[in-house]
C-alpha cells in the first residue's frame, strides 16, 4: 500500500536498460521522444543526441514499419561510431511483426495492449464469457514470441496503454474507464509473470491527469494484491503546450511522484522534444528534495494506513457558504481587485471570484475570535460565479506546517465559515494536506476548503511547484477553490494560474482546452505551427474542447470527449472530427485551419472576435 501521508517510495523491480538501470533504488529517469521521420536516419541522430545532451537518460523513436526497423539498425550503429551509448526505445503500434523486429536492435521496445492483438473499430461488441476468454487467450499466441526474442537478446519491454487507444474489446466490457485501462494491462501482465519475464515497465497514460493519476493507483492495487512489483513510467499524454501543458503534466506526474510512484517519466509538450527535459528534472527534483522525507510525526498518526484518498471516487462532501462548496465551481480568490484585459493574446479569465479584506463589523468582533477573516464576492464580475454581492464570507485561516492541537479542532467545531488551508512553509503540503482532510473527515465537519499558498515567485519552476501541490489535492476532491499571494506578481498573472489549475483537475472550465500531441515520426503535419494557430484563432472559445492528433494511433480515442477534432489522415491531409465521428475527410492540409473554424462556426452559430 502507498504511503498516504508522507513519502515512501514504491518497491520495483530493478532492470537494464541497455547499461541503463531502472528501478529499485535508482533514481527516476528522464525521456524523451523524437519527432522526426525514423527513415531520415541523419535527422534522427541529431536529434537524438540534442536530446541526451538535453539532459535524457533515454530517448524513444516511431518504428510504423520493417523499413523504419533497418533504418534504426543503422541509427544505432552511427551513434556508437559518434561514442554515444543512449539507450534507445522502440515506439511500436499495431504491428507485432515489427515489434520482434525491434526486439533484437533496440534496448527495449514498447508496445500498446489496445492495438497489439486487439483491433479498435469503434465497435460495440457484444461477447459470452467463452468467447471473451478465448480472445484474451489469442493474445498469449501473439505475445509470448516477443518475451522469447527479448529475453534471448536482454531486451525489456514497455507495456504503454492509452486511455485513447483501448480496443473494442475492452471498451466493450469495461467501458472508457480507468477499470479498462487497467484489465487491458493486467492481460499482458499475466503473461508476462507466467513466461517469468520481468524486465518490464508499465506506463497508463491519458489526456486527462485525474484519468492518468487513477488509473495508474489502480493498477498499482492490482500488482500489489497479484505480488507484481514492476516499474512504472509517468506521463500525461496530448497534454498540450506552453503553461497548459506543463500544469497538466505537472498536476499528473507530481501526484503520483508524491505517492512514491514512478520509476521513468516524460513530459508531452507539443514543441521540440529538448524542452520536455528542463521541466522533467524539475519535477523529479522536487519531489526528490521536497518529498523525499517523512512529515513531521504529528501528521502520522492515526491515519497513517488509510487508503481514503487512493480510491476516492467523488468530491469531498461540504455544506455551502454562498457560492462556495456544496458541490459548486471551485472559486479563485485574490488579494486585489483588477480589471480584465483582453488582447488577442491574452483571452484568459483573470478577475477573481472574492477578494480579500480585513474589515470586521461589530458584531463579528464580538461573536467570533481574531482569527477570523473576510472574503468579499466581486461585484459585476461576469467570470465569476453568480456572486452573493451583500454578503461577506468569513474564513478562518489554518497554517498547516503549525501542529494542530485537539484544543484547536475543537474550536473548528462550531465554526460554520470557510477554512483556509495554508500549505506554504510546509515541506509535504501534499501529505499534510491529506491529513488536515482526514481531520476533518474524522470529526465530521463539512466546511468548505479554500487552499492558499504563497509562493516567492512566479517562475515556470515556482508554477510547476504550485501546480503539482495544489492539483494533488484538487484532483482527489480536496478542496473548492485557490487562493495564491506572491508580492512580486500581478494580481492576473495569479489569477490565469489559478483558473489553469483549476481547468486542469477538470473543476472550472474558463477558457478553450486543447488535447494536442507531442509529435513523433508518425505525425503527418506541422504540429507545433498548427497547434499555435488553432489556439491563437479560438482562444476566445470558453469550454470548446478542441483535439489537434498527428496522426491515428490515439487520435479519435484520446478526443473521446473533445468537441473537435484534428488529425492528420495521410501526408499532407487531414480529417476533421466532431466528437468521435469524422465529418470532413482528407482535406488539403492548407485548408483544414479554415475548414475547421467553419465546423465550429456552424456548431456555434458564430465566433466572437477575439479581440473583443
Amino acid at each position: 500500500m502507498q504511503a498516504i501521508f508522507s513519502y515512501k517510495k514504491r518497491k520495483t523491480n530493478e532492470i537494464k536498460i541497455g547499461e541503463l538501470s531502472m528501478g529499485g533504488t535508482r533514481p527516476v529517469r528522464i525521456q524523451s521522444m523524437t519527432n522526426t521521420d525514423t527513415n531520415n536516419v541523419e535527422a534522427t541522430i541529431a536529434q537524438i543526441i540534442s536530446i541526451y545532451k538535453a539532459g535524457a537518460d533515454l530517448v524513444r523513436i516511431t518504428v510504423p514499419s520493417m523499413q523504419s526497423v533497418k533504418n534504426a539498425a543503422i541509427i544505432q550503429k552511427e551513434l556508437k561510431k559518434k561514442g554515444y551509448a543512449i539507450p534507445l526505445i522502440a515506439d511500436v503500434h499495431f504491428s507485432p511483426k515489427v515489434a520482434l523486429a525491434c526486439a533484437k536492435i533496440f534496448d527495449k521496445v514498447r508496445i500498446n495492449p489496445g492495438n497489439y492483438v486487439d483491433k479498435k473499430e469503434f465497435k460495440h461488441i457484444v461477447y459470452t464469457e467463452k468467447s471473451y476468454q478465448e480472445a484474451v487467450r489469442s493474445i498469449r499466441t501473439q505475445f509470448v514470441p516477443l518475451l522469447e526474442v527479448c529475453k534471448a537478446h536482454k531486451t525489456a519491454i514497455r507495456i504503454g496503454t492509452n486511455h485513447g487507444s483501448l480496443s473494442d474489446r475492452i471498451l466493450s466490457r469495461y467501458g472508457d474507464t480507468p477499470e479498462g485501462m487497467v484489465e487491458s494491462t493486467m492481460e499482458f501482465l499475466r503473461i508476462c509473470k507466467q513466461e517469468n519475464f520481468s524486465k518490464i515497465i508499465i506506463s497508463m497514460k491519458a489526456s486527462n491527469p485525474k484519468v492518468m493519476i487513477d488509473a495508474t493507483r489502480l493498477l498499482v492495487k492490482k500488482m500489489e494484491e497479484e505480488d507484481m512489483h514492476y516499474g512504472i513510467h509517468l506521463g500525461v499524454t496530448e497534454a498540450g503546450n506552453e503553461e497548459d501543458g506543463r500544469i497538466k503534466s505537472a498536476i499528473g506526474i507530481g501526484s503520483l511522484l508524491a505517492d512514491g510512484i514512478g520509476d521513468t517519466i516524460r513530459v508531452s509538450l507539443t514543441e521540440p522534444p529538448e524542452n520536455e527535459i528542463p521541466v522533467a528534472k524539475e519535477l523529479c527534483n522536487l519531489f526528490a528534495s521536497n518529498h523525499g522525507q517523512s512529515s513531521p510525526a504529528a501528521f502520522l498518526s492515526p491515519f497513517e494506513n488509510s487508503s481514503v484518498f487512493l480510491s476516492r471516487k467523488d468530491p469531498r462532501t461540504t455544506f455551502s457558504c454562498g457560492i462556495i462548496g456544496a458541490g459548486q465551481p471551485a472559486v479563485v480568490v485574490s488579494d486585489t481587485v483588477t480589471e480584465r484585459k483582453k488582447t488577442k493574446e491574452n483571452n484568459k479569465p483573470a478577475t477573481a471570484d472574492f477578494t480579500f479584506t480585513e474589515k470586521k463589523t461589530e458584531q463579528d468582533s464580538s461573536n467570533f475570535d481574531p482569527a477570523i477573516c473576510l472574503l468579499q464576492p466581486l461585484k459585476n464580475n461576469k467570470h465569476s460565479v453568480n456572486p452573493e454581492k451583500k454578503d461577506l464570507y468569513r474564513f478562518k485561516e489554518i497554517l498547516i506546517h503549525d501542529i494542530i492541537t485537539q484544543p484547536e479542532i475543537d474550536t473548528w467545531k462550531n465554526f460554520k465559515g470557510i477554512f483556509v488551508l495554508n500549505l506554504s512553509g510546509s515541506p509535504a503540503p501534499i501529505h499534510q494536506g491529506r491529513y488536515f482532510f482526514a481531520l476533518l473527515d474524522k470529526y465530521s465537519l463539512k466546511n468548505p476548503v479554500i487552499l492558499k499558498m504563497q509562493p516567492a515567485d512566479t517562475s515556470w519552476q515556482t508554477k510547476l511547484k504550485v501546480s503539482a501541490e495544489l492539483g494533488s489535492l484538487l484532483t482527489d476532491g480536496l478542496g473548492d477553490g485557490i487562493w495564491l499571494q506572491c508580492k512580486q506578481a500581478e494580481t492576473q498573472e495569479l489569477n490565469n494560474l489559478s483558473f489553469s489549475i483549476l481547468q486542469a483537475c477538470r473543476l472550472r472550465i474558463t477558457k478553450p482546452d486543447y488535447i494536442s500531441c507531442p509529435s513523433c515520426g508518425r505525425t503527418l503535419f506541422n504540429l507545433e505551427e498548427v497547434t499555435a494557430e488553432i489556439k491563437a484563432r479560438t482562444a476566445h472559445l470558453k469550454g470548446v474542447k478542441i483535439g489537434i492528433m498527428g496522426c491515428i494511433v490515439n487520435g479519435p480515442g484520446e478526443m473521446a470527449d473533445a468537441d473537435f477534432g484534428y488529425v492528420g489522415s495521410s501526408p499532407g491531409k487531414i480529417t476533421l472530427y466532431r466528437k468521435q465521428e469524422p465529418v470532413k475527410r482528407n482535406i488539403p492540409e492548407e485548408n483544414a485551419v479554415e475548414e475547421l473554424l467553419r465546423l465550429i462556426e456552424a456548431e456555434y452559430k458564430e465566433i466572437p472576435d477575439p479581440g473583443i
